[in-house]
């Protein structure tokens, strides 16, 4: 178990004196009702025994709930973390639009192709022809310096990887 958290080896621990006292008392009551033969226990060893189960799961109820209070105060880290990055995204999204002087439909055609839509679907959302949404798509391609939907997310995704500092307007080659 070496470089594993205390909580996580502790709760192993817990689950595993859970697990044996289980084990007991579940094959003493079978033993019990099959008619088994067996040396019987004495009192202190038994309560020995239930003491070791209450303590189980008293420290395992207390480590669970541990637990999952530490799980979902991460999770809402994670999901402070997450609407972070989505407005970063957004703001970056927003600068190149306005950086490379897009109307607001190609703003709108672009979105949606960043998100993955496809033309057909993008016409239906705007409630224009398949036609209008391809040439906008042109000319976001030709502005931002690209030749497809491919290449223009990948602007992105550099960006974001470059410590999301966005670079003055670089000259893009159709060789991506």
């Amino acid at each position: 178990m070496r470089g594993r958290p205390p909580a996580t080896i502790a709760l192993v621990l817990v689950v595993a004196i859970q697990i044996l006292c289980t084990l007991f008392f579940v094959w003493d009551i079978a033993a019990g009702i099959i008619g088994f033969q067996r040396a019987p226990l004495s009192w202190q060893t038994r309560e020995l025994l239930e003491i070791g189960a209450s303590l189980g799961l008293v420290l395992g109820v207390g480590l669970g709930t541990a637990l999952l209070i530490r799980t979902i105060l991460r999770n809402r880290d994670i999901e402070t973390r997450l609407r972070a990055v989505s407005g970063a995204f957004a703001d970056l999204l927003d600068e190149r639009f306005v950086q490379w002087g897009l109307t607001r439909s190609e703003r709108d055609v672009a979105w949606f192709t960043i998100k993955g839509m496809s033309i057909a679907e993008i016409a239906r959302l705007r409630q224009t022809s398949e036609g209008t949404v391809k040439a906008h798509s042109n000319a976001i391609y030709r502005k931002a310096g690209v030749s497809g939907r491919t290449q223009l997310l990948s602007l992105f995704i550099e960006d974001l990887l470059d410590d999301g500092a966005p670079e003055p307007t670089r000259g893009r080659s159709n060789s991506m």
